[in-house]
C-alpha cells in the first residue's frame, strides 16, 4: 500500500487561505469528510481538538500534523492543505504553519495503514520534500511529489537495512541508541526517530532508533546493540521500560525534543552528561531473558483492567449522582424510592446503574486479556460477572447469592487469564487441523466452563470477607457516632471499591434503611469518606505539581468530578501505582471527614450522589467543611510524604 492510497485529490487543497488555526482545522475536517473518511464531522473534530489540547501538533519548519484516532473515522485517510500565508499553530520554533496534513485513524486500525502514515511523518522531516509540496499548483502535482518521494524512501530504506546487517555481521554497532514514542503513536514517534538518525549521520555518528508506535515496536534494539552503545536517548511522552538499559547512560525527555533538538540530545550522551540507569548490564540481560519481575507483571495486568474499567465507573457513577440530584429537588421525601421516584431520575439511575454494573466484569475481562490476549477476554468477563452475582454451589441448593465484590473480580481476572494460558499450552498437543477452532470453540468453551467452576467454589470465601466487615461494623453500634464516623469514613479509603469499602457502604445503607437520625448521620459519614480519596489526588496534583508526572497531573483533574460524585474508584490507578503513600494518606483524610461530619451532626437521606445532593444534606455548610478538611489533610500528608517525581 502507498501513501497516495490514503490521500485523494478531493482531500487536498493547495494555495488555501485560513484566518486562524481553528479555520484551518475546519477546512481539513471538511476535506476528510469529502474524501469519505469520517462518519461524524463533529466527533472527529472533537478528537482533533483533544489531541491539540495535549500539546501542539505543529513540529516546526512550517509543518503541522493534526491527527485523531477515534470512532468517528470510517476508514484511514489523509487530508492535506498548503496555506501560503501561514497560520499560528503554537509551533515550538514560533513559525506559522503553511503545510498541514490531517490524519484520520479508526479505533483498532490495522498496522499497515499506520505504517504508511508513519512513513509520511518521517518524509516531512526532509526540507526538499516539504518545499516541493508547498510549490505544487494542483492536487495532482501534490500527489506526484509524494509518489516520487516514497519510491526514493523505499530504496533508501532497503539500502539502510542492508548496511545495518553488514555492520552487525562485521561486529560494528551503533554508537548511540534511541527510543521514540508519543501517546497516539502515529506521527511524532516517527518524526523524532527520523530527525535523531538524520542529525547523527550529519555528525558522523551511527544512531539507531526504536519506534514504539500504534503499529507496535519497530527497529527493535537488540541486547548486543545495547551492550555496545555509549548511551540511550528516550524521547517519549509515555512510559518506556528502562530495565534493559541497566548500567548504561539513559537520558529521558519528551518526543518534541527528539524532533526539534536532536543535536543537543546526542551531545548529552557523547559528553557523558546523562545519568546511568541503576543495575548492571548483566542484570539487564538477565531481565530481558527472564522477562519482567512478577510484581511488575501483575501490576501491568491489573492496570489494564483498571484503565478499561474507569470509563464505566465515571460515566455510570455521574449519571447515578444526577438521578439523586433530581430527586433531591423534586422528591426529597421519597424514602426507599429516592433516586427513582421521578421519571427523569429513574432514567438517569437506570442508565447509570447499568453502566456501573459493567465495572467488575470489565475489570476481570481486561485483566485476563492482558494475560492471555483475546482468548482471555470472554473468560475473564464471565468470571467477573459471576463474582459480581455471587453464585455458588450452595446457591444451586437454594442458598443466597452473596457477591464477592471487587476482590472477587480481581481474583476472577487473574484466574481466567492464567487458566486460558494453560489451556493454550495444553491444546498445543492437538492436531494442526484443529488449529482454526481453538480460539472460537475450545478456548471459550473450556475457559468459561472452568472459570465458572472456580468462581462457584471461591465466591463464598470473598462473600465471607465482606460479611465479616459488615458484622464488625454492626457490632460497634451507634453509641459513639463520632468514632463510628471516623471508622466507616476511613474504611471507604482502604480499598476504594473493595470488601472494606463495600462493607462500610452496606453498613451505612442498612443504618439508613432503619429510618433513624443516627442512621442518616452514619450514611453522611460513609459518603463523605468515599468522596475524599479522589479529591486528595486531585488537590495534590494541582498544588504539588513537582510530585507528579505530566500524565498524572492530567488524569488528576477528572478526580475533582469523581470525588464530588462519590466515586472513590477514581483514585484506584494512583493507589495501585503508589499504595505505600496514597492509601494511608487517603485513609487518614477520609477518617477526618467522617468524624467531623458526625461531630457536626450532618445527615444524608440519600445513599449516593456525593456533593450533588447537598441541597438535601442536613447541616450542608458544615458537611462541606468536613469534606474540605479531610481532603486537605489527606492532600498535605500525601504531598509532603511523597518524593518529587524527579527523585
Amino acid at each position: 500500500m502507498k501513501i497516495t492510497d490514503l490521500l485523494k485529490p478531493e482531500g487536498i487543497k493547495v494555495g488555501a487561505a485560513a484566518a486562524s488555526q481553528m479555520d484551518a482545522i475546519d477546512q481539513l475536517v471538511a476535506l476528510q469528510d469529502a474524501s469519505g473518511n469520517i462518519s461524524d464531522k463533529a466527533g472527529y473534530k472533537e478528537g482533533i481538538l483533544a489531541r491539540e489540547a495535549e500539546f501542539s501538533t505543529a513540529v516546526g519548519d512550517g509543518i503541522a500534523i493534526p491527527h485523531a484516532k477515534v470512532a468517528a473515522v470510517k476508514k484511514p485517510g489523509l487530508a492535506a492543505m498548503t496555506v501560503p500565508g501561514g497560520v499560528d499553530w503554537s509551533a515550538p520554533d514560533g513559525q506559522p504553519a503553511d503545510l498541514m496534513f490531517m490524519i484520520a485513524a479508526p479505533e483498532g486500525e490495522a498496522n499497515t495503514h499506520l505504517e504508511m502514515l508513519a512513513n509520511l511523518s518521517a518524509m516531512l522531516m526532509h526540507a526538499d520534500f516539504a518545499n516541493a509540496l508547498r510549490a505544487a499548483k494542483t492536487p495532482e502535482e501534490f500527489l506526484k511529489v509524494i509518489d516520487d518521494a516514497e519510491a526514493a524512501r523505499d530504496a533508501e530504506a532497503a539500502s539502510k537495512a542492508a548496511a545495518q546487517a553488514a555492520q552487525a555481521s562485521a561486529g560494528n554497532f551503533p554508537k548511540i541508541l534511541a527510543i521514540t514514542a508519543c501517546p497516539t503513536g502515529i506521527a511524532h514517534t516517527y518524526m523524532a526517530a527520523e530527525n535523531l538518525e538524520k542529525k547523527a549521520a550529519e555528525m558522523g555518528i551511527v544512531l539507531k532508533a526504536e519506534t514504539q508506535g500504534s503499529a507496535g515496536a519497530k527497529n527493535v534494539l537488540t541486547a548486543e546493540e545495547i551492550a555496545h552503545a555509549e548511551g540511550i536517548i528516550i524521547a517519549a511522552d509515555k512510559n518506556v521500560d528502562r530495565a534493559r538499559f541497566a548500567g548504561k547512560q539513559v537520558y529521558s525527555t519528551n518526543v518534541s525534543a527528539g524532533i526539534n533538538d536532536p543535536e543537543r540530545l546526542i551531545n548529552i550522551i557523547l559528553n557523558h552528561e546523562a545519568p546511568v540507569q541503576e543495575g548492571t548490564v548483566a542484570e539487564a540481560s538477565n531481565a530481558a531473558a527472564e522477562g519482567e519481575s512478577l510484581g511488575h507483571t501483575l501490576y501491568k495486568h491489573l492496570m489494564n483492567g483498571v484503565s478499561h474499567m474507569l470509563p464505566f465507573v465515571v460515566g455510570g457513577g455521574i449519571l447515578i449522582a444526577v438521578a439523586f440530584l433530581i430527586d433531591g429537588f423534586l422528591a426529597p421525601d421519597a424514602g426507599s424510592d429516592f433516586g427513582v421516584a421521578t421519571p427523569a431520575a429513574h432514567f438517569f439511575k437506570q442508565v447509570g446503574g447499568d453502566a456501573f454494573g459493567f465495572m467488575l466484569p470489565i475489570l476481570a475481562g481486561y485483566i485476563a486479556m492482558s494475560i492471555a490476549d483475546r482468548p482471555g477476554l470472554a473468560v475473564g468477563f464471565v468470571g467477573g460477572t459471576l463474582a459480581n452475582a455471587g453464585y455458588s454451589w450452595g446457591w444451586l441448593g437454594g442458598g443466597d447469592a452473596i457477591g464477592g465484590g471487587f476482590l472477587g473480580a480481581l481474583f476472577a481476572g487473574f484466574a481466567a487469564g492464567y487458566f486460558v494460558k494453560w489451556l493454550e499450552k495444553a491444546c498445543d498437543a492437538l492436531p494442526e487441523s484443529l488449529e482454526g477452532i481453538k480460539p472460537v470453540l475450545l478456548y471459550p468453551l473450556l475457559g468459561i466452563l472452568g472459570i465458572g467452576a472456580v468462581m462457584f467454589t471461591v465466591n463464598p470465601i470473598f462473600a465471607a470477607i465482606n460479611t465479616a466487615m459488615t458484622n464488625f461494623l454492626n457490632g460497634l453500634g451507634t453509641s459513639n457516632l463520632v468514632l463510628l464516623g471516623a471508622i466507616v469514613g476511613g474504611m471507604m479509603s482502604i480499598d476504594m471499591g473493595g470488601p472494606f469499602n463495600k462493607a462500610a457502604y452496606v453498613f451505612g445503607t442498612a443504618m439508613l434503611a432503619e429510618g433513624t437520625d443516627a442512621g442518616k448521620v452514619i450514611m453522611a459519614s460513609v459518603m463523605v469518606g468515599g468522596m475524599v480519596p479522589p479529591l486528595v489526588i486531585a488537590l495534590s496534583t494541582t498544588f504539588f505539581k513537582n510530585k507528579w508526572s505530566e500524565d498524572d497531573k492530567k488524569a488528576g483533574l477528572v478526580n475533582y468530578i469523581m470525588g464530588l460524585s462519590f466515586i472513590s474508584e477514581g483514585a484506584i490507578p494512583f493507589a495501585a501505582a503508589d499504595p505505600v503513600h496514597v492509601i494511608p494518606s487517603c485513609i487518614v483524610g477520609s477518617a477526618v471527614s467522617g468524624a467531623l461530619s458526625a461531630l457536626f451532626g450532618c445527615t444524608s437521606p440519600a445513599p449516593h450522589g456525593g456533593f450533588w445532593v447537598i441541597p438535601i444534606i442536613g447541616n450542608p455548610a458544615m458537611y462541606a467543611v468536613a469534606l474540605v478538611a479531610g481532603s486537605v489533610v489527606g492532600m498535605l500528608i500525601l504531598s509532603f510524604w511523597k518524593k518529587p517525581v524527579e527523585e
